[in-house]
């Protein structure tokens, strides 16, 4: 299983896995990287994917993991099937180079969860953040924990030339349940030159592949969700 080891990621040098998933992604970054008709090669290692629990007991119920098999079919990414639930103040979050947060409705972080991201974060980690169903006070939310995270940087808005829209679907021009086609909104958080984490503020939750009661969320949902975690995942992983 690939893993963030806890004693590198205190390292003032910052030295992470990215040495070992570099060599992983070597096999994904051919210029064909992404064809799905060609053999797929078996994998070295698996890339385990987090939902996070923060705050108190919050986590997604609503995230579809349909993304990951979609990975695995158009790309050479190997990840579990599922993700696992880790506590975000948890050491066991340094298994998990990828990790989802995402929720509905306002919320704090208490110290040591704000701490354990940090250290994540700054040491190779990433981290997808959803406004579940484009909850307006959980965005908000997010944004002011952020801040206190990292009070030196500022999340960014991603243009269309972004690799992220294109580098395995083309989402520049993504449906929304309601209203036009348009480039979807993504905010990043970039650490000495690598993005860290990527934020919604609408929901990119894919409900409708989320199970029972997951279907009908009410915010203006991305339709294109499922394609836009598969190349953020992607991303995450070959940069």
């Amino acid at each position: 299983m690939t893993s963030i080891d806890r004693q590198t990621a205190k390292s003032p040098h910052r030295q992470i896995l990215w040495a070992l998933l570099a060599a992983f992604a070597l096999g994904l970054l051919a210029p064909a990287l992404l064809v799905a008709d060609e053999p797929t090669p078996a994998s070295p290692d698996t890339v385990r994917v987090a939902n996070l629990i923060y705050a108190k007991g919050k986590s997604s119920v609503c995230y579809a993991n349909k993304f990951l098999n979609t990975a695995a079919d158009e790309t050479h990414i190997q990840t579990t099937a599922d993700f696992t639930k880790v506590r975000l103040e948890s050491s066991e979050l340094f298994d998990h180079p990828f990790s989802v947060m995402t929720g509905e409705g306002a919320f704090s972080l208490t110290d040591a969860q704000r701490d354990n991201l940090r250290l994540y974060l700054d040491s190779g980690g990433f981290v997808i953040a959803s406004a579940g169903c484009s909850s307006k006070p959980w965005a908000a939310a997010f944004r002011n924990e952020i801040t206190k995270v990292f009070p030196d940087h500022e999340l960014e808005v991603l243009g269309e030339d972004h690799a992220v829209f294109t580098n395995v679907f083309d989402v520049r021009k993504s449906t929304y349940k309601r209203g036009a086609a348009r480039l979807p909104h993504l905010e990043a958080l970039t650490l000495d030159g690598r993005v860290a984490l990527i934020f919604s503020p609408d929901g990119i939750n894919d409900t409708a592949n989320a199970g029972k009661g997951c279907c009908c969320c009410g915010g203006n949902e991305l339709r294109q969700a499922q394609h836009l975690n598969v190349n953020i995942l992607a991303y995450a992983l070959t940069h």
